[in-house]
């Protein structure tokens, strides 16, 4: 006889979000949930407070080392170690990794910003400082607070959502003109099109396709972000800020 299908066992947070998600509770319940939401942002401010001008580097975390776009990743990684910028990834497996290992291999600082799954996601082993967040919407919003820029890797459906996100943010002026690279030209060649069909349509003004820059070099890459993310915010002038011992910011 076959068995049902069952679902895998579901971490705490992820239910709680599901049922405030599901539509209005009690007043009492909102609020709760509500100040578990401001404890997490707290704890992540203090995990990132300092660890200096980031670039976030998304894409899927299917990816296999031997995998060509995994040794892309960690070349981009490594080069924007190079340029000054901390690693900021998902933390976990895939591209997440291969990002944070560049910038570890080339000197550089890698943090990683983690989250609480039914399958569980392990932190990947070249985090210099990670956070776990509980929920996905506060993730999202700790790795767009502290980047400079947006590397964009082959992915899937996540990383579809973190791309336009970050598109909708600098096109609605709720983030500054941040540079969006999208790396892998091939690989993102129907979202290209796409995206040319929007602007052909009037869905998009034709400007909105200079949000983003699609190449396949790392140099071109890099280079894009030092001007449009470095020397636009002169960021090598952003001064750091004062750690206070009462607060253990040791």
């Amino acid at each position: 006889m076959a068995q049902a299908k069952t679902s895998p066992p579901q971490p705490q947070a992820a239910k709680e979000e599901r049922y405030f998600l599901e539509g209005p509770k009690s007043r009492r319940r909102e609020l709760f949930f509500i100040w578990e939401v401001v404890k997490e942002f707290i704890r992540g401010f203090r995990v990132f407070h300092f660890v200096g001008p980031c670039v976030s580097v998304f894409g899927s975390a299917r990816v296999l080392p031997d995998s060509p776009f995994y040794e892309l990743t960690r070349k981009v990684g490594a080069g924007l170690s190079r340029l000054g910028f901390t690693i900021m990834t998902g933390g976990g497996p895939g591209i997440m990794e291969a990002a944070n290992r560049g910038a570890r291999e080339a000197g550089g600082r890698s943090v990683g910003c983690n989250i609480l799954l039914a399958k569980e996601q392990q932190p990947n082993p070249y985090l210099d400082k990670w956070f776990l967040c509980k929920y996905f919407f506060v993730r999202k919003v700790l790795m767009f607070k502290y980047s400079y820029a947006f590397i964009i890797m082959p992915g899937g459906m996540g990383t579809m959502d973190e791309l336009f996100e970050a598109l909708t943010l600098i096109q609605t002026k709720k983030a500054l003109d941040f540079p969006v690279v999208v790396m892998g030209t091939e690989y993102w060649r129907n979202l290209l099109d796409l995206l040319n069909d929007m602007a052909h349509s009037g869905m998009i003004d034709k400007n909105d396709l200079n949000l983003l820059l699609f190449t396949d070099s790392v140099e071109e890459a890099m280079q894009h972000i030092q001007v449009n993310a470095i020397d636009e915010f002169k960021l090598k002038k952003i001064k750091p800020y004062k750690r206070y011992k009462v607060l253990g910011e040791n």
